[in-house]
């Protein structure tokens, strides 16, 4: 009977799902200036239903809701606009114009700690054409980034030396996922390049203290490298230097591109021409290949798909303090690294950023008769949900990180004796983060977050709040402030020896920042206190007895950071110069005692400038560099103290041009630079004898200095059936 009853019911059900009708809203939203607002959430106000607006401002969507409704616009920084419906809605688009709020937070930007330069923050830009162009990087996004203030310039490393901290202090990002291995293999006192070419980036942000929530496992500082989306045109490249050969195809279609890039390497030839300070007993020599997918979903969505897979090999004879009087070191490897992204709106004003990254770092080390074998497999995760809708002065994100990591490593003392060691772990590691960008008032704005990591291998777990302010204090300056709390685990090498005994790594951040900015024009003042605690020591003299670690290290870094930037004074001429105080000591790893550390120069100068000659078609671009004296270990005066030797002073004068022309009737560059132009003889360091000489009693010693007394990059590089090729009277951007 009771079913009898529920027929007619759902009956009436049914014909009134049946007769509900489907409305479609479309239309456009836009500033006052009448430009197209991307990312804008647009809603009826009590629903699910809504869309971002796409690229050009312009949205669509579904709904089945009747009656009188609330249509709403919002974007942070924007007075959220309202207009009200009766639907069934007529077909006719809808127009929004979104007024900023004023002194708007996009204006109010907190500088504390970063030199950014995305599309929305230009302020000290480093853009792909800067990176490129920079006289003495080479194209390498961490040489060019070494010119900033914070940095040291460590000649033998290539690396980020950021603010007394460590290379491994210092952490870089692709889209959002952490990279486990971002630069090549390499050996001792021979610098390391960055695996990622920065014509993959539009834009970067080097963070070197106080950055966000949303990053970890960086006790210094980090380089979060945002990839392009879409490809602007289907064309190919073909590369032709004096140290490699390189070919890449990017097909474009609508909504989808495919770029493919292969590079071999044999610097073979170049090492035969110009004079070496060492032997290569086989030039580096490699060969890279990469994938990268990019596909629009929907209006705003974005999928990227990056591949890469590197393999290089070298074997090199270095000078030795001992009898033989030659060390000789040999190096194999191969790097795959695979990194998908998306990012997509949802709804009510919440937007999707995910990502996966695996990557998979084989390297075989062969340092006279010793074998090396260390392999490094790992699986990270990410998830960001952002709500820029909850009020028009501050949004909401929080997000979740997952890594799966296995190190095993091998070690052979001697390629006679088969007697082997084989140490190894394995982490699994979670973190949780939330963040808000606000503003207080129309010239307040800041930002405020925590995160915190457990980690199973070291069986702990951290929080560490973030705060940051910004104070608009003229139309053209601003004044900023960050503080926060900092973790990192411990490196491989340490964790392979004694993981169980270990902790977090710890370091707290203070600075503060003015910037002034006006008519092309940049001036940035930056002060900072960091706090280093539970840094890993242990004994050096049985390093691989794991009660001999401990996190009881501890050090300081301070200083101040000085950043000019001209773009306007004169045309066609662009430069900025750049200086680094930093009063520095810490105790860590086997050092017996607190002191400066050996990586570490108190006085840094860099100056950048780039002129453009319209007549020659040609970029000119000149860097010099300067760091104090370094500290160092001398073993023949330890009454002195410890790392109380100094090194010259390091100096570098780099020039480079880039001539703009065509070949059979296709774009091309071509590129000349030479590095350390006037040869100067820079000293890294020193290589000491393992017995004292029976003539002297002083152990002997060689110094460690560059490869080669000078590079000399020329390239030539051409792109083929390009429709928008551009004029070769122009001005490369």
């Amino acid at each position: 009977m009771k079913r009898l009853l529920l027929l007619p019911l759902l009956l009436l059900l049914t014909l009134v799902s049946l007769a509900q009708t489907t409305t479609t809203l479309r239309g456009t939203v836009r500033d006052a200036a009448g430009l197209p607002l991307p990312g804008v959430n647009v809603f009826l106000r009590g629903t699910f239903d809504g869309a971002s607006t796409d690229s050009v401002g312009r949205f669509r969507f579904e709904t089945t809701a009747a009656g009188s409704h609330v249509l709403q616009a919002s974007l942070l920084g924007f007075i959220t606009s309202e207009q009200p419906l009766t639907l069934p809605a007529p077909a006719a688009p809808l127009h929004f114009i979104l007024k900023s709020t004023p002194h708007a937070l996009g204006s109010v930007i907190v500088t504390a700690g970063a030199f950014e330069a995305s599309d929305e923050h230009r302020s000290a830009a480093l853009n792909t054409r800067d990176i490129q162009t920079t006289a003495g990087a080479l194209a390498d996004v961490a040489a060019a980034f070494n010119t900033l203030p914070g940095t040291t310039r460590v000649g033998e490393d290539g690396m980020l030396f950021v603010r007394g901290g460590a290379a491994s202090e210092t952490k870089v990002y692709l889209d959002g996922m952490l990279v486990q291995n971002p630069f090549n293999a390499t050996v001792a006192a021979v610098p390391a390049r960055g695996r990622f070419s920065p014509s993959l980036f539009k834009g970067t942000v080097f963070s070197t203290g106080g950055y966000s929530a949303l990053y970890g496992q960086a006790l210094s500082g980090v380089l979060l490298l945002n990839s392009t989306d879409l490809a602007p045109e289907t064309q190919t490249g073909l590369s032709a230097t004096s140290v490699f050969l390189g070919a890449s195809r990017t097909k474009r279609w609508e909504r989808t591109s495919l770029a493919l890039t292969t590079d071999y390497t044999n610097l073979g030839p170049y090492t035969g021409l110009l004079p070496q300070n060492v032997r290569w007993d086989q030039a580096p020599r490699g060969l890279a290949s990469s994938l990268s997918l990019h596909h629009r979903t929907g209006q705003a969505g974005m999928l990227k798909v990056y591949g890469t897979w590197t393999g290089q090999r070298l074997q090199i004879g270095q000078p030795s303090p001992e009898p033989a009087g030659m060390q000789t070191v040999g190096l194999r490897s191969g790097n795959a690294y695979l990194n998908a992204t998306f990012r997509s709106p949802l709804r009510r004003g919440w937007s999707l950023q995910s990502g996966l990254a695996a990557s998979r770092d084989d390297q075989r080390l062969r340092p006279d008769s010793v074998r090396l074998r260390t392999l490094e497999q790992a699986l990270v995760g990410r998830v960001v949900l952002t709500n820029d809708s909850v009020h028009a002065r501050f949004n909401v994100k929080i997000g979740a990180e997952g890594l799966v990591q296995q190190v095993n490593q091998t070690v052979q003392p001697h390629v006679a004796d088969p007697l082997t060691y084989r140490p190894e772990f394995g982490e699994q590691r979670a973190s949780g983060f939330v963040e808000s960008d606000f503003q207080l008032t129309d010239r307040l704005a800041g930002r405020v977050g925590g995160r915190t990591e457990y980690s199973a291998l070291l069986n702990r777990w951290n929080a560490a709040p973030r705060l940051a302010l910004a104070y608009q204090t003229t139309e053209n300056s601003s004044l900023s402030a960050a503080y926060g709390h900092f973790y990192q685990t411990p490196d491989n090498s340490l964790l392979l020896v004694a993981a169980p005994r270990l902790n977090f790594e710890r370091a707290r951040h203070a600075v503060l920042t003015y910037q002034y900015t006006h008519n092309g024009r940049l001036l940035q003042l930056e002060g900072y206190q960091k706090t280093y605690s539970q840094l890993v020591r242990f004994d050096g003299r049985n390093f691989r007895n794991p009660l001999g670690y401990n996190n009881g290290g501890a050090g300081y870094a301070r200083g101040l950071d000085v950043l000019w930037r001209d773009r306007a004074t004169v045309k066609n001429l662009e430069y900025y110069v750049s200086y680094g105080f930093l009063d520095t000591k810490r105790q860590y790893r086997q050092d017996p005692v607190p002191a400066v550390p050996t990586f570490a120069a108190r006085h840094n100068v860099s100056g950048v400038t780039k002129y453009w000659v319209p007549a020659l078609h040609t970029l000119f671009g000149a860097t010099y560099s300067y760091g104090s004296p370094r500290r160092y270990h001398d073993f023949n005066q330890p009454e002195a103290g410890y790392n109380q030797g100094r090194l010259p002073a390091f100096q570098d004068l780099s020039l480079n041009a880039s001539y703009l022309t065509r070949i059979m009737g296709q774009f091309a560059i071509v590129h000349l630079s030479v590095n350390n132009a006037l040869a100067r003889p820079n000293v890294y360091g020193y290589r000491y004898a393992q017995q004292p000489s029976a003539a002297t009693g002083q152990l002997n010693r060689v110094a460690i200095t560059p490869t080669a007394p000078r590079m000399v990059f020329l390239g030539v590089f051409v792109s083929i059936n390009k429709k928008n090729p551009g004029s070769v009277s122009e001005r490369p951007e």
